[in-house]
């Protein structure tokens, strides 16, 4: 198998997303300021990533699409299309990888917008890939080869964990682990909340909410048991777990996280269809 490796990088979106990977790829030196370029909608914004970043950004990107070999579209879902017209219109080099993040564009729409046989990969991150924590799924195009998906594990397992799916679970994946993160702020912020009606300061429920959080976590993966084999663990007859416990079901939250990832799914289905 060739190797592919990333000479220069082009990132079009340098948005929450897009500085995301690019702050995990430069930690992790699979990048360095001097191969990675930026894009963003106006000069405000470019100005903004190169002070923070330190990486050329620009509105006008034809010139460095020539010696780019990898592009990340890290777009809003409404401005993808703009986005592909454009790179068709400026004579994309056809070994140029474009992998795409962008929720709900189909490896369909892109190939087809694009009108050539560049590869392409979608993928599905989200935020923390900042602190290398990220949850990446990934699935190769028409015209990608094996090594294009390596170099896209490559690039994703640098800011943490990389898996192989289908495209057809894409929105969910979208609705489960892209939105993800948003949940469990959610979730530990009413738990904090919790923490300081019962007395605690709240920097300190706070702190002892994200711990316990990532504990638990940490012990899904690790032990590969069942989560409600681990509850059990906690769970004391007549103790105060199970009252707890019985107080969420009461809330019904069971059901509505399942159908809050269920919503997110349906919307992100919705994002990559055009407007009539």
């Amino acid at each position: 198998m060739a190797k592919v490796e990333i000479h220069k990088l082009g990132i079009i979106g340098a948005g929450v997303m897009g500085q995301a990977v690019i702050r995990g790829l430069m930690h992790h030196q699979l990048i360095t300021v001097k191969n990675v370029w930026a894009a963003a909608k106006t000069e405000t914004s470019c100005e903004k990533v190169r002070m923070e970043l330190g990486i050329p950004c620009h509105t006008n990107y034809s010139e460095a699409l020539k010696d780019t070999d990898v592009i990340l579209l890290c777009v809003k879902p409404n401005g993808i299309h703009s986005v592909l017209e454009k790179l068709k219109s400026q004579n994309l080099p056809p070994h140029t990888l474009i992998i795409s993040i962008v929720a709900g564009a189909t490896i369909e729409q892109i190939e087809t917008t694009l009108g050539a046989k560049n590869p392409v990969i979608r993928a599905m991150t989200n935020t923390p890939c900042l602190v290398s924590q990220g949850m990446t799924a990934v699935c190769p195009g028409t015209h990608a080869k094996a090594e294009h998906l390596a170099l896209a594990h490559k690039i994703f397992e640098s800011v943490g964990v990389c898996m192989e799916l289908d495209e057809v679970h894409f929105d969910a994946v979208t609705g489960l682990s892209g939105s993800g993160p948003a949940y469990m702020y959610l979730i530990m912020e009413a738990l904090a909340d919790g923490g300081v009606r019962v007395g605690l300061p709240r920097e300190a429920a706070l702190r002892i909410v994200a711990q316990t959080l990532l504990g638990a976590a940490m012990m899904v993966q690790q032990s590969g048991r069942h989560p409600a084999s681990l509850r059990d663990d906690v769970t004391t007859p007549a103790g105060c777990t199970i009252g707890a416990l019985l107080v969420m079901e009461d809330g019904k939250i069971r059901s509505t996280l399942a159908r809050a990832v269920e919503e997110a799914t349906r919307i992100a289905g919705e994002l990559g269809k055009p407007k009539l």
